[in-house]
């Protein structure tokens, strides 16, 4: 008789981030499941809808993600009876907001627990976060971070070094086509405006506000033409944001220094929509600020922006170093220096776009694609579950 394949283990994500909620770490999260195939057979314990953005095949529990406590709850609850019935050899949290879950889950199970760590999971200011959470995040098997930056942060809160490893996030490198780019132009009524681009969900750590208020008016004033568009939304999935609109907040500041003519918000939009601005931008700007209790974990905008030739210059804080080659695919600069982040702007748009660029840019998101990223995955988890 011909031999038998060996069976696939059971590999469980446990996760509040996950679409349809937007963001960075729900984008991760979504890939980190992917990439678990061929090697594992997949389960998904996750927020309502989350079953239609899973491979075919996975086995996927659902729960309502408002009120919180009730999620946690539950989660744990459905994750335990899977786990229970189907002995995962890993299970995963998404976060470590689900680290406690995935630690118990994979203890009654048999199994092991890992957690992906994106920054603001480590030093959420929160007590009872920190004396309840963070001893089920230093009991994993694995953690692994999307960052050197996090990587430092995890091991300042007692996460032992053995079992840190870095994975950093991927991008797609997807055809560049520069009638997609001139259309989009067209399109919206941009014209030939030098183009500023700032992608992501409106929160205080992007630092648009502080952007509008402290540096547009300066680059105005060398270029009138110059236009910021912001593609995103307010953040209303998300734990951690203050209250009130951060939209609201970004106008008042255009408003107030007299270059609310040069800001264009475009809300959300689909991805075929977002790699045109991409192409079609001149820069991709990413002032992100230190702020107490919160953290960049990694920038994901920055590689995307890479991907599709496009530099970005952004403030060095976090882990936005690890998504930015400084003088290759764009320029960091020194936390709330705000005269060198206007001059490397400006420097940046003289020069503007060219191929010697554009190749740096996708040559340095080349390393870091998503593939790379489900390489890396499937040997960490290989390497230490033997």
């Amino acid at each position: 008789m011909p031999e038998q394949p060996p069976l696939r283990p059971l590999a469980l994500l446990v996760t509040r981030n996950f679409p349809p909620l937007l963001g960075g770490m729900e984008k991760v999260n979504q890939h980190l499941l992917e990439e678990l195939q061929p090697s594992w057979k997949l389960g998904l314990c996750g927020p309502t809808g989350c079953s239609a953005y899973v491979p075919p095949h996975a086995e996927v529990r659902e729960t309502k993600t408002k009120p919180l406590p009730i999620f946690l709850v539950v989660t744990f609850w459905r994750a335990l009876r899977v786990g229970l019935r189907r002995s995962p050899s890993w299970v995963i949290a998404g976060s470590g907001l689900t680290a406690p879950i995935a630690w118990l889950v994979a203890r009654c199970a048999g199994g092991k627990a890992a957690v992906y760590l994106h920054g603001l999971d480590i030093v959420v200011p929160s007590r009872l976060y920190q004396w309840l959470w963070l001893p089920f995040i230093r009991r994993c098997d694995v953690a692994m971070v999307n960052s050197v930056n996090t990587g430092r942060l995890a091991e300042q809160r007692g996460v032992r070094q053995d079992r840190l490893r870095v994975l950093h996030p991927g991008t797609d490198l997807p055809a560049l086509d520069s009638i997609e780019a001139l259309d989009f132009r067209n399109r919206h009524g941009f014209g030939s405006r030098p183009l500023l681009l700032s992608v992501g969900r409106l929160t205080q750590r992007k630092g648009l506000a502080e952007f509008v208020a402290k540096a547009l008016p300066t680059i105005v004033s060398h270029d009138p033409a110059v236009l910021l568009l912001i593609i995103g939304d307010e953040a209303s999935d998300a734990l951690h944001t203050r209250a009130g609109s951060e939209r609201e907040r970004i106008l008042a500041e255009a408003r107030h220094a007299g270059v609310d003519q040069n800001l264009h918000f475009f809300g959300r939009c689909d991805e075929a929509t977002l790699g045109a601005a991409y192409q079609a931008a001149d820069l991709h700007i990413f002032p992100v600020l230190e702020l107490p209790g919160d953290v960049e974990g990694f920038g994901m905008v920055a590689l995307e922006a890479a991907a599709h030739g496009l530099p970005t210059v952004a403030f060095d804080v976090g882990g936005v170093a690890d998504a930015v080659q400084d003088g290759q695919t764009g320029t960091l600069v020194k936390s709330g220096d705000y005269g060198h982040l206007c001059s490397a702007v400006l420097r940046q748009l003289v020069q503007s776009k060219n191929e010697v660029v554009i190749a740096a840019c996708r040559t340095f998101a080349a390393g870091k694609t998503w593939q790379r990223f489900g390489e890396r995955l499937r040997f960490l988890l290989g390497e230490t579950g033997e």
